[in-house]
């Protein structure tokens, strides 16, 4: 029988959270070790998550980026629903559905239903960054998502233990690099079975017939402290505007309308009359544009609570319907990050009328990230997985920005070292653009200059994405803006929404934007 874990004492229920976040945790970093991409293995790109039988997030890893964690508490919610009551002991669910999970076909994210005897008492779930999915790789490129690569829909990876053959066999015809895919895919795969032998041993120990009861009674306290922050703050309506320049030299809006109702201890976020979608692959569904408003909102409200569907439950976001953060079938997607990292800026602003001291100055927003095709001098043909920069990070009222670091996104760089052993890739430069973080009583971060050539007499092709071109990150409360990016081919400015046609000896440059300043400089 379950117990009524609502008398549980405090002491009992610290043991309980305690063991369920160690074992995402140790999880998510296993998976992050053993992992074949080096944008999981190095930068992070990952998310790990327990869900309850009715598909609610419980517990994340205290690893990974804030898109993907919260991405994956929508995936979790859609496949547990789909599958409950069709799933066997040592099925693994599978997806990379962009309106369903993280926005693009890159994520892939497997879910493992958690058996006591022959009940379901649980999901754990992943979603991580594979090196490829066929089609046109990172870039903004393609015309329509059916471009972009292979779409897997809600299906069954692993049926009672054994891979579905046809399944498989569609993967390994549809990527470039199949070896690597299926290693992350079994990091995955491992990651699920080890995670649900570790909860059934738990409830073992505490007698626990399943974990509902203990999920009731952490998304309950969660939302409560949730609400309870929220009624805290001064009510009304709050607006917030951020421009930008994309690939292609577009110029995108977002205007956020941040609403506070603090008797329900409820914030509405709504983005009417941001852009509407775009013919490149920048647009964003609303999971992604979800995952980056909630990150805002709670990281300036109640960063130290639980990220849960508890936490998550007083916060909603609305977009239109065809806009470039809600958008429709078949918008490509696959760049979607350009646009969705900017999220928070908006935001941000609009929180800056009710609790100036706890946001920051616009950051250089989205990473700026490349993928390589091309041939090595043996004639091997390479594809390599995405890596990425970051620009500077905005100003906050007590502290300048960090350099070379991203808001939202909190993933890293793979090491140069870690590429160029991985292709022929030689960088010439990396370092810090010394004074281009905005000027205020609180600096913006300095953004940082990369540059790097191919060691190749193949010609080879590049897809870069940059953004923030054209005007630098703006600062805050009387604060300066941050020096916009320059993107360089042989010395001369490109803006390209496609991908790129490079030759032996072609030398790229990427100077990424600095942060916005915070408060008038003295």
């Amino acid at each position: 029988m379950t117990r009524d874990l609502t008398r549980i004492d405090a002491v009992e229920l610290e043991i309980l959270w305690s063991n369920l976040i160690g074992m995402v945790t140790e999880r998510a970093k296993a998976l992050q070790r053993i992992a074949f991409s080096p944008i999981v293995r190095e930068a992070g790109d990952l998310a790990y998550a327990l869900f309850d039988q009715r598909g609610r997030m419980v517990a994340q890893a205290n690893t990974g980026t804030p898109g993907h964690i919260n991405s994956l508490a929508f995936a979790g919610k859609h496949l547990a629903g789909l599958f409950t009551g069709k799933v066997e002991p040592g099925d693994v669910l599978i997806t990379n559905d962009p309106w369903l999970s993280a926005g693009h076909f890159f994520d892939i994210t497997t879910l493992t239903p958690i058996f006591n005897g022959a009940a379901v008492i649980g999901w754990v779930g992943s979603t991580i960054h594979h090196t490829d999915i066929g089609g046109y790789g990172i870039g903004a490129g393609a015309r329509d998502v059916h471009e972009e690569g292979l779409w897997i829909p809600p299906l069954k990876l692993y049926e009672r233990g054994v891979p579905n053959a046809v399944l498989h066999d569609i993967i390994r015809r549809n990527v470039r690099t199949p070896d690597a895919v299926f290693g992350d895919l079994a990091a995955q795969v491992s990651a699920g079975r080890t995670a649900s032998e570790h909860l059934v041993a738990l409830c073992e120990r505490h007698g626990l017939a399943d974990i509902e009861g203990l999920s009731d009674e952490i998304l309950r306290r969660s939302e409560e402290a949730t609400r309870a922050a929220i009624r805290k703050l001064t009510p009304g309506t709050y607006h917030g505007v951020s421009r930008f320049d994309v690939p292609g030299g577009e110029i995108i809006t977002l205007k956020a309308a941040v609403t506070i109702d603090a008797e329900a201890g409820h914030i509405v976020v709504d983005f009417d009359g941001s852009s509407m979608q775009t013919t490149t692959g920048i647009n964003v569904v609303l999971n992604y544009t979800h995952a980056y408003s909630t990150f805002a909102v709670r990281s300036c409200l109640n960063p130290e609570l639980p990220n849960n569907s508890g936490s998550l439950a007083p916060i909603e976001v609305r977009a239109p319907l065809g806009s470039i953060i809600n958008c429709e079938y078949p918008a490509p997607v696959n760049a979607r990050h350009v646009v969705g990292m900017y999220v928070p800026m908006p935001i941000l602003k609009a929180l800056h009328q009710v609790m100036p001291d706890r946001v920051l100055a616009e950051g250089s927003g989205a990473v700026w990230t490349i993928q390589i095709q091309g041939k090595r001098s043996d004639g091997r043909a390479f594809t390599s997985s995405m890596f990425n920069y970051s620009g500077g990070m905005g100003a906050r009222a007590g502290k300048p920005g960090p350099s070379a670091t991203c808001y939202p996104t909190g993933v890293a760089a793979v090491p140069v070292e870690i590429l160029e052993a991985s292709m022929p890739i030689v960088f010439d430069r990396k370092e810090l653009r010394r004074g281009s973080g905005g000027a205020g009583r609180m600096r913006g971060g300095d953004g940082q200059s990369i540059g790097f050539h191919m060691n190749t007499d193949q010609p080879w092709l590049l897809n870069a994405v940059p953004s923030r071109m054209e005007d630098g990150p703006e600062g805050i409360g009387g604060g300066e803006s941050g020096a916009p990016g320059r993107f360089l081919i042989n010395g001369e400015p490109v803006s390209q929404a496609r991908k790129l046609s490079m030759n032996p000896g072609d030398a790229v440059l990427l100077e990424t934007p600095g942060g916005g300043g915070f408060g008038p400089k003295a």
